[in-house]
């Protein structure tokens, strides 16, 4: 059955977990949906784990829009959302009201995800009225890299862990289906948690959110450039990526592939013609 905006409030009221990964492409998608997967977020991580800059920041609205539409088209029951890029929701309510349309009715994604806390409660009220679902992204937020110093967890202080719970409920009041504690000390992410009626997705935030969320090529071992704390890896699927590719370059080298096996056969006497 497909997941609805609804059902993150019925899961969290059931105490039922959430999953959620992100997705950047058809097959991936439509693999990840097939696994049970419930939200797949086509998140701005593509432009560092799929296009190779040093961070979030140079991702672009076209970029995000062509690698929703791949994943919306793979995804037949899992929830999508679009992840909003820097400077897409920053600049006014009308504006950010205007990509995230764009993320809905160009790319088919069912809500957008931004970040920022109660300074972006102005600019959620206005996606919430012209019926876009939004969930929100707090504590350490990518797209503010410059401005935290680098990727650190925020929360770690009262004046932060204060901020924090503030900002928890400006989102919730806001209309938020649900938020994501990115980075966020695992007593203080239970805290939250426990005092707001959404749901909260964990990214190294600990077990006691309402569903957590992971980059799948993290999980996969597929992305070896930045190895996060909070990341299991599941599978090293990069490893055997590597083993394989180095034995198809070998047997193609030594003339072992292709074999009779992987060969279309013409009759003789075609070719005799030929000559």
């Amino acid at each position: 059955m497909a997941f609805t905006v609804n059902d993150f409030k019925v899961k969290k009221e059931s105490g039922e977990k959430i999953t959620m990964l992100t997705a950047y492409d058809f097959s991936m998608a439509k693999m990840l949906d097939q696994a049970g997967v419930d939200t797949l977020l086509v998140g701005d991580s593509l432009g560092m784990v799929i296009l190779g800059y040093d961070n979030t920041l140079c991702v672009t609205m076209e970029e995000m829009l062509h690698h929703t539409r791949a994943v919306t088209r793979g995804a037949k029951n899992a929830f999508v959302i679009g992840d909003m890029p820097y400077l897409s929701y920053h600049i006014s309510p009308e504006e950010t009201v205007r990509n995230a349309g764009r993320f809905v009715k160009e790319a088919g994604a069912q809500a957008v995800k931004l970040e920022g806390g109660a300074e972006m409660v102005p600019h959620i009220e206005a996606l919430i009225r012209a019926k876009i679902p939004v969930v929100g992204h707090i504590g350490m937020t990518p797209q503010s890299y410059n401005m935290l110093g680098g990727f650190k967890v925020q929360g770690k202080t009262y004046q932060q862990a204060e901020q924090l719970m503030k900002d928890a409920k400006a989102l919730e009041e806001a209309g938020v289906c649900a938020m994501v504690l990115e980075c966020v000390p695992d007593k203080l992410a239970k805290h939250i948690t426990e005092r707001i009626t959404v749901p909260t997705i964990g990214i190294g935030a600990g077990k006691d959110c309402d569903g957590q969320v992971l980059v799948y090529h993290d999980i996969l071992g597929l992305y070896q450039e930045i190895k996060p704390k909070f990341v299991k890896v599941y599978a090293n699927l990069g490893e055997l990526i590597e083993v394989a590719v180095k034995q198809y370059v070998e047997e193609v080298k030594l003339g072992l592939f292709p074999n009779e096996e992987h060969t279309f056969k013409i009759h003789d006497d075609i070719i005799k013609r030929l000559y």
